[in-house]
């Protein structure tokens, strides 16, 4: 039997997770979502699915996963789905789910971190993206620093399309304590400033690594940018004057990627000539 009624306790549930006042609890919004954190053994505690919605195959077998490991899914109606998802166009399924414990030690397991560290980044939305692109340059955390949003909010998560569900995550540090641990396990810390720093493709961004993004318009605190080990700046046509953060954060990610791919994998020069100097006599006297 589907709950109908938008007064239902369920709801306040859900809309309390929506709008992080629920401690330690994530809402996750949509079968994408739903589906990564089943993949990626996220605790699962409660989903929510329209019968209309159990008709697609996908999102039977999704509901068949979540049944297998043990999760409540609860019938709803379509107006209470709207309810209790947050998104304009109400998704098909929505859960609840525990956030992943802090993960310090884990951003800096590798020989070679590469962390990107989000500063006042206060849009949830670029907050997402720059931990999906973290994932997706092969990055080994990401750091939500100062008054930067929460990675684990409904928009981020969306944002992060999954990743915020796999790739090691600090959340609620000073953007002193980021750069500490950083420092602390080796990294050199690389400011992203718009104007004076060194251009992105002369910048060493090869080695351990702490990127700090400011935040929307303001950019990065001055003191923070002039403390850190390199200021790099991206090459930008005039008359633009910087770029969105998550853009700034692919940028460099990428590009420190790029660096690393190099050294692993040097290029070797091939000439066409291969012909030995003896060879090439032997030639000239025929």
């Amino acid at each position: 039997m589907a709950i109908t009624s938008r007064q239902h306790p369920l709801v306040a549930r859900f809309r309390d997770a929506a709008r992080g006042e629920a401690d330690g609890i994530m809402l996750l919004d949509g079968a994408h979502l739903v589906g990564d954190a089943v993949r990626a053994g996220v605790a699962l505690l409660l989903a929510a699915v329209t019968p209309a919605a159990l008709e697609n195959d996908d999102l039977q077998a999704l509901v068949s996963a979540l049944g297998a490991q043990g999760v409540e899914v609860t019938l709803v109606s379509a107006a209470v789905m709207d309810a209790i998802s947050p998104v304009r166009s109400s998704s098909a399924i929505v859960a609840l789910a525990a956030r992943p414990p802090a993960q310090n030690d884990a951003v800096y397991t590798c020989a070679a971190p590469l962390v990107a560290v989000a500063v006042d980044v206060q849009d949830p939305g670029n907050v997402g993206a720059i931990v999906r692109v973290a994932e997706a340059a092969g990055g080994t955390g990401f750091v939500a620093a100062a008054r930067s949003a929460s990675p684990f909010g409904w928009k981020a998560l969306r944002g992060s399309m999954g990743s915020a569900l796999r790739l090691p995550i600090i959340a609620g540090v000073t953007a002193d304590e980021a750069i500490d641990a950083a420092r602390s396990h080796g990294c050199r810390i690389v400011a992203a400033v718009p104007r004076d720093g060194r251009p992105m493709f002369e910048a060493d961004l090869a080695g351990p690594l702490a990127i700090l993004i400011g935040g929307e318009g303001q950019g990065l605190p001055a003191p923070l940018a002039d403390a850190a080990d390199e200021r790099v700046t991206i090459p930008m046509q005039a008359p633009v004057e910087s770029l969105n953060a998550a853009v700034t954060a692919a940028l460099l990610l990428y590009e420190s990627r790029r660096q690393r791919s190099a050294i692993r994998h040097p290029t070797t020069k091939h000439t066409k000539d291969t012909k030995t100097n003896d060879d090439k006599t032997q030639e000239r006297s025929l």
